[in-house]
């Protein structure tokens, strides 16, 4: 079976085979190069109009044995995200040979062809997707028939961000591989590091990069430094996920993954947990034809393809919209985490000591050590604090027993049967995350917890007082920083855990960001993630400021990564 593809979302103009049976796939690409400054979108569209019908012809004419109409079963085109004009190109392009072959049409996501084509080429059953390209930055992972965005930018994707930086500079585009030269003579200053969650923010980081420059600082020392920074955040955004979601596998797309520093960095993370790493090479990294064939050929095996008369472009097309047809009846469940270690987190490995437990912000070998010794060291000291600062409030938290901070070590009471991470994905039997079955009671005074034991409890009540929790905490001035299901525990009541990436805030929008992380972290781990959303939502509109909640659905709304830049 030969399935043809066509991508057209930004600055490639590509065309490829893919041959099912022999697993190969022959791309063609004819790129658009900016004479200065980023891509505009007019000349990028026009760049598509003329060199997008040659590169057709091309390969047709070089990979397609006999005649077109007899050896292509199915045309593949990218539907989006990207640029609008610039897809209507490539989509008209795909609507007339695929009438002119007589074949069935397939509409591929772009986002969703990137992590595809990794984790066709690492064999992987469930992996965790990195997608760092130009316009977009998110990981994925899969979870009740579809993709979920476990995390992704506030602001910009990180090719652009970088872009931004290096057209400061008088560079030409694309700026990602000059920095990437210009970083190998580098040495480490100081400059934002910005993780919520598993949500990540470049826009502070670039500012500083170009004030930097502008103040005197050796181009090369901030080109390392933003590398350090930007790949820092990225890998432990994955690693988080993978945390949640109990999955050994992390596979890499987009254009900016052919960066071998960030690569490096994946790699070293993923040996460090006892996981598997892949990165696809480089042609199906950057915008390609190969990853929508190779897609559209499973969507057609499927059954899922599009009529003509339906098949417009999506130049905001998520990969969370995307029913995954092709992978009906899978064993991918999240809530299958057999040989997860569940002494072991994202930062730190915990022991259990009977009533106590001794945690450990661990050192991470892919981040630069003075990076690294200011974040676990800040981390800890956070999380000692607003740990007792919560518990003042109302919240139930572990009390903290003892705090290193130059070791990056705490002690704190043992607390609830359970992760709510357990208990939201059917797995409450198997809960207990130490093996003992004991639950620390606390102080009787702090808060509102479930009444019920953990294995009797009703997710929605759960995570309505998880609503209310952090409420409160918004009321006193601060953020939880990462609310995620796995830094809930319950036993007695329902207790908040993990504050080391929490800060003091008065924003409206800070507060939102603590609720979308939550309900990111139930995208990955729950089976009713709306309706559990909206039991955290009631929750919080009760005892909080309602203006957070409707906050909240402007960032619904802005779709962080819809506008799209190209990469």
């Amino acid at each position: 079976m030969l399935v043809f593809g066509i991508e057209g979302t930004a600055w490639a103009a590509s065309a490829a085979v893919y041959d099912v049976e022999a697993d190969s796939v022959a791309v063609e690409t004819d790129a658009y190069q900016p004479d200065s400054g980023g891509i505009d979108p007019s000349e990028a569209a026009e760049h598509m109009r003329s060199a997008l019908p040659s590169v057709v012809d091309r390969t047709l004419e070089n990979h397609v044995p006999g005649p077109a109409d007899e050896a292509i079963d199915a045309v593949a085109f990218s539907r989006g995200p990207g640029l609008g004009p610039c897809l209507r190109v490539a989509g008209t392009t795909a609507r007339s040979l695929a009438g002119s072959l007589d074949v069935p049409l397939v509409g591929v996501n772009h986002m969703l062809a990137h992590c595809e084509i990794g984790r066709h080429g690492a064999g992987f059953d469930r992996p965790v997707c990195l997608n760092a390209s130009g316009a977009n930055a998110h990981v994925l992972g899969f979870h009740g028939g579809r993709y979920r965005v476990l995390g992704e930018t506030m602001d910009t994707g990180v090719g652009n961000a970088i872009d931004k930086f290096t057209r400061h500079l008088g560079w030409s585009h694309p700026g990602g591989p000059k920095v990437e030269r210009r970083a190998n003579e580098g040495e480490y200053v100081d400059l934002p590091y910005v993780v919520k969650g598993m949500d990540f923010s470049f826009s502070g980081i670039m500012s500083a990069a170009k004030a930097a420059v502008d103040d005197g600082t050796p181009v090369e020392d901030v080109c390392f430094s933003l590398q350090e920074n930007v790949f820092g955040m990225l890998t432990e955004v994955a690693e988080r996920a993978m945390a949640l979601t109990g999955s050994t596998e992390l596979v890499l797309g987009g254009g900016v993954g052919q960066n071998r520093r960030l690569q490096a960095m994946l790699a070293e993370m993923c040996e460090d947990r006892g996981a598997e790493f892949f990165a696809p090479e480089d042609r199906f990294l950057r915008d390609n034809a190969g990853m929508i064939a190779v897609l559209g050929a499973r969507m057609f095996e499927a059954g899922d393809t599009v009529p003509v008369a339906e098949s417009r472009v999506i130049p905001g097309y998520r990969p969370d919209e995307v029913p995954v047809t092709w992978r009906a009846g899978e064993s991918v469940a999240v809530g299958d985490r057999a040989g997860e270690d569940r002494h072991r987190g994202a930062e730190a490995v915990v022991t259990v000591e009977g009533d106590r437990v001794v945690k450990r912000r661990v050192p991470k070998g892919y981040r630069h050590a003075a990076l690294d010794d200011r974040l676990r060291r800040d981390r800890t000291v956070l999380e000692a604090r607003l740990t007792s600062k919560a518990r003042r409030s109302g919240v139930p938290t572990p009390l903290v027993l003892d705090v290193d901070p130059e070791e990056a070590r705490l002690v704190l009471q043992f607390v609830g049967d359970a992760d709510l991470r357990d208990l939201v994905d059917g797995a409450g039997d198997d809960a207990t995350v130490d093996g003992s079955g004991d639950a620390a009671t606390g102080d009787a005074s702090t808060g509102h917890g479930s009444g019920t034991s953990a294995t009797e409890a009703d997710p929605e009540r759960l995570v309505r007082t998880v609503g209310e929790h952090l409420a409160r905490l918004h009321g006193e001035g601060f953020v939880h920083g990462d609310p995620t299901p796995r830094n809930v525990r319950v036993g007695d009541r329902v207790y908040l855990i993990d504050f080391g990436l929490g800060y003091h805030t008065d924003t409206v929008e800070d507060f939102a960001m603590d609720l979308h992380v939550f309900r990111q972290g139930l995208a990955g781990t729950a089976e009713d993630v709306e309706g559990l959303a909206a039991a955290a939502e009631d929750g919080y509109r009760e005892r909080g400021d309602p203006r957070v909640v409707d906050q909240l659905r402007e960032i619904d709304r802005r779709g962080r990564y819809r506008e799209q830049d190209g990469e």
